[in-house]
């Protein structure tokens, strides 16, 4: 009788466990193995891709868990890119990358490791090589997962998911197909063309961005992450125009400086939409309105900047030059300044072309920095000769100058 009953209460709890187990899948619509073999399995889906004419290979990938870039982008710029999602296993890329560099196809360079993993039917892995060239499989055991599993190879790209919305990835395929721009711009406008199509069944957590090549400065490979966001794909476009506001602005400055006012103007306009938001880098767009002798949008910025952030009052400074605003001079109190505020504010100056008052405040705070500004200034001008009379007062104030001890060896 204790047996029996010893028993019925054994089943019972076994039928409970079992039920809370199906329970917790249907609600996160994670996969089983996941939950009953504590695997990190993650729904996730990717695109990898390759553009030939400016040597770039890049990966945008999402994931309804966090920080998906960690574990699943892998670019070499001149042997190839992996994506590995699913149960990640890093070393199909890290074995991949010296499997291409001893001359082994895509397919082989992926398979070699396959065939010696154990758990090769929890994986999905897409890999392009240096000439762009596909090979992607998706491992047997995802069909069993809830949603769509699969992946697809086009020219020179592979879009693959597990846990998808059905059309998913024929949305990624296409949209990058017919998509214009720079590579990491198309594979943006994909992954957020599949979240669109359904994405995955799951939700959204994180999203990310790689793009690397052969011909980039360190400065133009792009690595974004968003690891844990409720708008995982808004938030990585705005990484992404962040980034190339930043440079749409650099070539403004540039522009105005050398006197090309009509394309430095536009350029300027497309850096405003890009950058909105990035409090950071408003001082150099209100200069670059300063250097357009347009001190009302400057000023503008500055108000921006300090109702968004409270410390952005550090860069008050920068805009002594606007002294003679009431606004801005309601905010300015030079009795504060230090020697750095007042190289901050000479800086500005000397770029404006306001030499004059300048020297002004050199004559009246002279330091080594403020000697260095001058001799960067002239040195840009290509006035040599004050360049380096101007490196040499710094140094004189501060053997230790750097900066200025290079002038002086140039």
């Amino acid at each position: 009788m204790e047996r029996t009953l010893y028993r019925q209460r054994f089943m019972k709890l076994i039928s409970q466990i079992l039920f809370s187990v199906l329970v917790f899948y249907k609600a996160n619509a994670q996969n089983l193995p996941s939950l009953l073999l504590e695997k990190n399995i993650n729904a996730t889906f990717s695109i990898t891709a390759y553009d030939e004419e400016a040597q770039e290979w890049g990966i945008a990938v999402a994931t309804n868990n966090i920080y998906v870039g960690n574990s699943t982008v892998y670019i070499e710029p001149g042997v190839g890119a992996f994506s590995v999602i699913a149960d990640t296993e890093p070393a199909y890329a890290l074995n991949g990358f010296k499997n291409l560099k001893d001359g082994m196809s895509i397919k082989d360079a992926i398979e070699l490791t396959k065939n010696k993993d154990e758990e090769w039917f929890y994986r999905q892995v897409a890999g392009l090589d240096k000439n762009g060239n596909a090979f992607a499989f998706t491992g047997q055991a995802l069909e069993y997962w809830q949603g769509k599993s699969a992946h697809l190879v086009g020219k020179s790209f592979v879009v693959m998911g597990n846990q998808l919305a059905d059309g998913v990835l024929e949305a990624m395929a296409k949209t990058f197909t017919e998509s214009t721009g720079t590579l990491a711009e198309r594979l943006v406008k994909s992954i957020t063309a599949g979240q669109n199509a359904g994405g995955q069944i799951q939700g959204k957590q994180s999203a990310a961005l790689a793009v690397k090549g052969t011909q980039n400065e360190w400065y133009n490979q792009i690595d974004l992450r968003v690891d844990d966001s409720k708008t995982p794909f808004e938030d990585l476009q705005k990484l992404l125009n962040y980034h190339y506001g930043r440079i749409r602005l650099n070539q403004a400055v540039s522009a105005i400086r050398k006197k090309n006012i009509e394309k430095g103007t536009i350029l300027l306009a497309e850096a405003q939409k890009m950058l909105e938001g990035w409090n950071g880098i408003y001082p150099k767009i209100s200069i670059a309105f300063l250097m357009l002798n347009d001190e009302k949008n400057a000023i503008a910025y500055i108000k921006k900047g300090l109702k968004e952030n409270p410390n952005w009052k550090e860069y008050l400074p920068v805009f002594y030059c606007l002294k003679n605003q009431p606004e801005i001079a309601a905010l300015l109190n030079e009795k504060q300044f230090t020697d750095k505020d007042w190289t901050s504010a000479t800086a500005t100056l000397l770029t404006l072309g306001r030499e004059k008052e300048a020297l002004e405040i050199l004559s009246k705070k002279p330091s080594s920095p403020l000697y260095l500004v001058f001799a960067k200034a002239y040195q840009k001008q290509e006035k040599n000769n004050l360049a380096k009379e101007y490196a040499s007062k710094a140094v004189k104030l501060d053997t230790a100058n750097a900066e200025a001890k290079l002038i002086l060896q140039q």
